[in-house]
């Protein structure tokens, strides 16, 4: 029989009842009294900000009281949530130039760090922290070499194996609260989050030529006349010192422009082919390229300028800060107009890296500066800057979100393992589609399934962490109960793109394409299972075939632990959730391989031996993401496995083939409990297993019993 109406119509109100909780921010638990523990003498604790939840640090110095920072809670700035739905919050005391001077974890729900690996990494993690500067760019990968950071704008720290979602997380929640901060206490309001800037489109490209160019605004320029730097001296020492301006006031003094070549409308027209495949290997993800052009008798190029330096006359700055240019060699690549073409014109390529954190979708100071001396002997100097905004026209940028956008390098840092996951669903979706070939041959079908459960416990479980579990649901549903984001998902690419597949395959094949093929803990029940009957082990202790009443009963199992866990789930602030997802042993089994405390271990060595005995008997009777596939897998709209009229009646090879027993008496799949083997598919079409066909190739006839009989 099909799963109770009743399932469904829960499962419903659950939904509806997440939709109309209240929804709760997180709130920061110090006070007074425990901000002054944290921080003792000769640290001294002022009065907490009324407009902002930050403490004032300071500490005496002969008879003067100095500020040392201010310590906050990361909850009540960016309350980011983690992979249960709730944020991590961090005790952090940063310091008057923006330095990290302690940071502390002060309560964690992520579940790698509960009784997974446990708190110690996590400790560990954020401790690194110290010392860092808000102005450095934070990178975190393990694999770097990290001599010579002391100072340096990009610093690389370690992450934690088997956590990388988490700790960026916990990343990105340190670096905004701490930005908060910065910007409303320490003069940092001009700078910018390299998480929250805006990208370029990539996607948006016309063959434009250059007069095609400046109407769309791609091209900034401005004129100088001779006249107009004299005036910007007069009153100085540099006033009358430029006798060609007297001569000729009205006379070109200079005329430069400023193009942002990342832009494909604007690289792809103005380099060449070469030259913009050259632009491409060159920038890294966040860099930028512009190109800077003059005409006329001064160039920003002054005599003294060498290949590889830094222009003296040219600078750029955003939001108050100055933000380095470095030439970069494609001058030879450029196609310009004849008009941008002589001996008075000069023209290069400079490079922004990621690091400055450059927003194209805010306004860009270009400055040019010219430097007038009066006197022979010690001459007297004066500067003046001539300013050109540049600002990218809407429909080549997008615009930062307040979301915060730094799970775009856990996407660009795993393109491999994606590209590899997304060849396998490919193959699985064709091997489902049209298994025709697949099913002819049964040892060919038990080689590539198996093939293919390797794949699985391998790539996706052990080596990737694509394991799906009930925590990611239990995760979104106290997120929306506590009126948090949704974006923590994603941080973690494989989880996002596996959830993705299946939630497709709701519609086209039901529960069973995830659990049969795609859960890692599955598989490896699966494979354990077939090596005991390798060694003999189910000929010394015989596996258990459920009865079919207690199967039935055995299979609602899973519901109750699906909705228990979801009723804890919408308690707001309970805690009791991260206790009863323990259920599920993936988390010991397959994302810290066995490598945990010794009650979670037996459990889950437990749940693996007892498919030795009832065939993937965790899956069908207790698992609670199996539940939810299975709620789900009803929005399945077709019935893909054939069937024949007399399958059921009088034929029951199928049925009694099935080793998830998900076929009922009468002949029809109970999708709902399918697995997806497809050893069915294979014995109907097979004329030497399938009774029906190898009746119909001798010419004989099956007897005809009546139901009763049969399940008798």
């Amino acid at each position: 029989m099909g799963t109770p109406f009743w399932r469904l119509a829960a499962a419903c109100l659950f939904a509806l009842w997440m939709c109309l909780t209240p929804h709760v921010a997180g709130a920061g638990v110090m006070d007074a009294a425990s901000m002054k523990s944290a921080f003792p003498l000769p640290l001294i604790v002022g009065e907490k900000d009324k407009a902002l939840p930050v403490w004032p640090i300071y500490k005496q110095e002969a008879t003067e009281t100095v500020l040392v920072g201010y310590a906050f809670e990361s909850i009540d700035l960016a309350p980011l949530p983690g992979f249960s739905g709730t944020p991590v919050n961090l005790l952090v005391l940063l310091d008057a130039r923006g330095e990290f001077r302690d940071v502390r974890v002060l309560s964690q729900h992520e579940p790698v760090f509960l009784d997974g690996l446990g708190p110690e990494p996590l400790d560990k993690f954020v401790a690194q922290y110290k010392g860092l500067n808000l102005k450095q760019h934070v990178k975190i990968d393990s694999r770097a070499k990290r001599d010579g950071q002391e100072g340096s704008a990009n610093v690389v720290i370690d992450g934690v194996a088997k956590a990388t979602a988490s700790v960026r997380i916990v990343n990105q929640s340190l670096m905004s609260s701490a930005l908060a901060v910065a910007r409303a206490k320490m003069g940092f309001s001009e700078g910018r989050d390299p998480s929250l800037i805006g990208r370029i489109r990539e996607d948006v490209f016309e063959t434009l030529d250059f007069d095609a160019l400046q109407r769309a605004g791609l091209v900034t320029r401005q004129a100088l006349r001779n006249r107009d730097v004299e005036a910007a001296f007069a009153g100085t020492a540099g006033e009358g010192q430029d006798e060609e301006a007297r001569r000729d006031p009205n006379g070109r003094f200079t005329e430069w422009m400023v193009l942002h070549l990342n832009v494909p409308t604007v690289g792809r027209n103005v380099l060449t082919e070469k030259g913009w495949r050259y632009l491409q290997n060159w920038i890294e993800p966040g860099d930028h390229a512009f190109l800077v052009a003059t005409r006329g008798r001064y160039s920003f190029v002054g005599e003294d300028y060498q290949g590889g330096a830094v222009p003296s006359r040219l600078t750029l700055s955003q939001g108050g800060l100055p933000i380095e240019l470095r030439d970069l060699d494609v001058d030879d690549k450029i196609r310009l107009p004849a008009s941008w073409q002589g001996e008075d014109v000069h023209w290069k390529v400079f490079k922004v890296i990621s690091q400055a954190s450059l927003d194209p979708t805010q306004p860009m100071k270009f400055a040019l500066s010219v430097t007038r001396e009066k006197g022979l002997i010690l001459p007297e100097k004066v500067r003046k800057e001539f300013d050109m905004e540049v600002l990218l026209p809407e429909d080549y940028a997008i615009p930062s979100g307040n979301e915060q956008q730094s799970w775009k390098t856990s996407w660009s840092g795993r393109k491999t393992e994606l590209g590899v996951l997304a060849a396998g669903l490919a193959l699985l979706s064709v091997m489902l589609a049209r298994p025709a070939w697949l099913v002819r041959d049964e040892r060919r079908m038990r080689w590539v399934r198996n093939a293919y459960l390797l794949y699985t416990l391998g790539f996706i479980g052990w080596f990737a962490q694509g394991q799906l579990s009930i925590v990611n649901l239990t995760g979104v549903i106290q997120a929306i109960v506590n009126g948090r984001s949704l974006g923590f998902l994603l941080y973690d690419p494989m989880t996002v793109s596996l959830w993705a597949y299946a939630a497709v395959t709701f519609f086209v094949w039901g529960r069973g394409t995830f659990c049969g093929w795609l859960c890692p803990f599955g598989a490896l029940q699966d494979l354990v299972s077939q090596l005991a009957g390798f060694l003999g082990i189910h000929k010394r202790l015989k596996r258990r075939t459920v009865s079919r009443v207690w199967d039935r009963r055995l299979k609602n199992v899973k519901y109750a632990v699906l909705a228990g866990i979801v009723g804890l789930a919408l308690i707001p602030g309970s805690n009791l959730v991260d206790t009863a997802v323990e259920v599920e042993p993936f988390k010991t089994a397959i994302t810290l391989g066995f490598v945990r405390n010794w009650p979670f271990v037996v459990w889950a060595v437990a749940m693996v031996l007892l498919s030795v005995f009832v065939y993937k008997g965790y899956c069908r009777y207790l698992c609670p993401l199996g539940a939810t596939m299975a709620v789900f897998g009803r929005l399945r709209l077709t019935r893909w496995i054939p069937r024949r009229a007399e399958c059921g009646q009088p034929c029951q090879t199928c049925r009694h083939r099935c080793a998830y027993q998900a076929i009922e008496p009468q002949g029809q799949i109970d999708y709902n409990e399918c697995f997806q083997c497809m050893d069915c598919v294979a014995i109907h079409d097979s004329d030497t297993r399938c009774a029906p066909l190898i009746s119909a190739r001798k010419g004989q006839t099956i007897p005809i019993r009546t139901i009763k009989e049969q399940v008798a």
